[in-house]
């Protein structure tokens, strides 16, 4: 809460980050100096912007991930506003504490606090080019030239600015209806009404003009989007994937991530040249958002698909939560085909036509019910079988795919009671089981790689090649393994780094972070929401890119029989080589 200096009622920081002008009462500062000038003629606060200084200094502070200019001047202008507004709620405080009118700085504090702003803004961008440097370097990226850096000052200050004055209009209409409902109720009530109203109007737009509009052009275009077919692929003649011959699913159904499933994966010719003679052609299984109506009928359709295609009778049947479009990481599942020389099957079902991140804001609840739908129809029939006839049954999840395969269980014993083998790659901070176990962790053991129960069932691992062949006991059957990098801001992201350092940051920091990245209130959040929109465009090995890594976790997971250490290598060399 802040307030208004005129009225002195509390009203959001929303509609109160910036300070209200000289009481008539009160003597003009005298206006020397041109840049003191222009602070006082547009009604900067000295404390105001003191915190802005601050707050935009720290934003230019390492992360997870590289930032370019333009990123990083969004950041730092979000940083200096937030900045801003929690000096003007200083400043208010300790009027209403004292009550009495805190003393406006003069020409000395002003002059200083400019000498201070230059200089520490000029020192942390420099250092800020530095660390971007040192950021790049560890990601496997090309060092960017320090003077693009210099783009973000001018680029942050217009986004502050423009942050400010937005505040303040909401501020002066708060203030107008306050003169209104002060004809007809008591002045104290009046102000209260109109910083109520005023925020809940704002609050309404947002939502049901801006917010609803925003869904509503991304959604016809996802829409169209999700009807498209890539130039590059054509309906299936195989009976033994979704879409083909004798399908109960139409093509068409299938949405655009569906078709690229149903065609994608090694050919019969490929598994021959790795795996040698005996292969077979692998079965994949899709039921897309238009298949059925409702998510439960889609799970019994792809299930009807299985029992059609023979999938029940493979060595290895494979359930996939997908992403929001619809996506299959295909060197997440590929892999599978190729250690079991096409002996397997894979059915996966589409939920949304949104893109992840917007389908974690909206679709998240129809990701957590497909995830529990699909595997449920799934172990449904498989459960029936006798033991001796079952294939292995695997569930494999990626990104907000993770977080609906996960809503399948109510934690680890059903995990071990239920599945054969799991691996789950870069979850979302909001993965609940996966926050039990994390939470849960072995003593000693820290959160970016946690010991759960010393890795009876569940282990984690950065590089599954090294991080999963241990501790002693034994790994256990049925094995769950999560990758998730120090780097992925999708892993650490949580609306709680806005006031809470999390454990991660307490920790020595990943083998790719740098060593300069600290926690700060509000702006680590903002750093690490920033880092997720390129969260994939780092190299594989960082961030949210995880490339051939799946490979190696199969290989501890689930191996076939015979399988050894230099097939892992060749395998992920294979997977890797057709990736570049």
């Amino acid at each position: 809460m802040t307030a208004d200096r005129e009225g002195g009622t509390p009203m959001t920081i929303a509609t109160s980050a910036a300070q209200a002008p000289p009481e008539p009462d009160q003597p003009k500062p005298p206006s020397h100096g041109r840049w003191w000038r222009l602070v006082h003629r547009w009604h900067y606060d000295f404390v105001g912007l003191l915190g802005a200084v601050i707050c935009f200094c720290l934003s230019l502070t390492p992360s997870l991930l590289p930032r370019g200019p333009g990123l990083q001047a969004v950041v730092g202008g979000i940083s200096a506003a937030i900045g801003y507004g929690l000096g003007v709620l200083v400043v208010w405080l300790a009027g209403k504490l004292s009550n009495r009118p805190v003393r406006r700085p003069g020409r000395t504090a002003w002059r200083v606090l400019a000498l201070m702003a230059v200089v520490a803004v000029l020192v942390l961008l420099y250092l800020g080019a530095g660390w971007q440097r040192e950021i790049h370097r560890l990601t496997g990226l090309d060092e960017p030239a320090r003077p693009r850096y210099l783009l973000v000052l001018p680029l942050a200050v217009l986004v502050a600015v423009g942050l400010i004055g937005l505040f303040r209009l909401l501020r002066r209409a708060a203030r107008a209806v306050g003169r209104l409902l002060g004809r007809v109720v008591p002045a104290p009530t009046a102000r209260v009404l109109a910083g109520l109203s005023v925020f809940v109007l704002a609050l309404g737009v947002l939502n049901g003009v801006v917010l609803d509009g925003f869904f509503a052009v991304t959604d016809n275009s996802f829409k169209a989007i999700n009807s498209e077919t890539e130039p590059d692929v054509s309906p299936t003649q195989d009976a033994l994937r979704s879409g083909g011959p004798g399908s109960l699913v139409s093509w068409a159904s299938l949405g655009k991530q569906g078709r690229n499933f149903v065609t994608g994966g090694p050919s019969v010719e490929q598994l021959r040249r790795f795996g040698g003679l005996g292969v077979k052609r692998s079965i994949r299984v899709y039921a897309g958002l238009d298949s059925a109506p409702t998510s439960r009928e889609r799970a019994a359709l792809a299930v009807a698909e299985l029992r059609r295609t023979g999938a029940f009778d493979r060595e290895v049947l494979v359930v996939i939560t997908t992403t929001g479009t619809g996506w299959v990481d295909q060197d997440g599942v590929d892999p599978l085909e190729y250690m079991y020389r096409g002996d397997s099957a894979m059915v996966g079902m589409q939920y949304s036509y949104l893109p992840s991140w917007l389908s974690f804001l909206v679709d998240k609840e129809r990701a957590r019910q497909a995830g529990r739908d699909l595997f449920n129809a799934v172990y449904g029939d498989w459960s029936k079988l006798p033991a001796a006839r079952r294939p292995r049954l695997l569930l494999f999840g990626e990104s907000l795919g993770s977080f609906g395969a996960e809503s399948a269980f109510s934690g680890a014993d059903d995990i071990r009671n239920r599945v054969d083998g799991m691996l789950l790659v870069g979850p979302p901070n909001r993965n609940e089981l996966w926050r039990q176990f994390v939470a849960g962790r072995d003593p000693g053991s820290t959160e970016i790689l946690p010991s759960y129960e010393n890795g009876a069932t569940i282990r984690f691992a950065r590089d599954p090649a090294v991080d999963l062949d241990g501790p002693a006991p034994g790994w256990a059957t049925p094995r769950v393994a999560y990758l998730q990098h120090p780097s992925d801001p999708i892993v650490w992201w949580s609306p709680r780094l806005m006031l809470s350092r999390p454990d991660w940051l307490r920790e020595p920091r990943g083998a790719d972070v740098s060593t300069g990245v600290r926690w700060y209130p509000f702006v680590t959040f903002w750093q690490v929401t920033a880092d997720m929109a390129f969260s994939t465009g780092v190299p594989a090995g960082h961030g949210h890119s995880y490339g051939a890594e799946p490979v190696a976790a199969w290989a501890e997971i689930a191996p076939p029989d015979g399988w050894t250490p230099q097939r892992t290598a060749e395998l992920t060399g294979l997977i890797a080589t057709r990736d570049d």
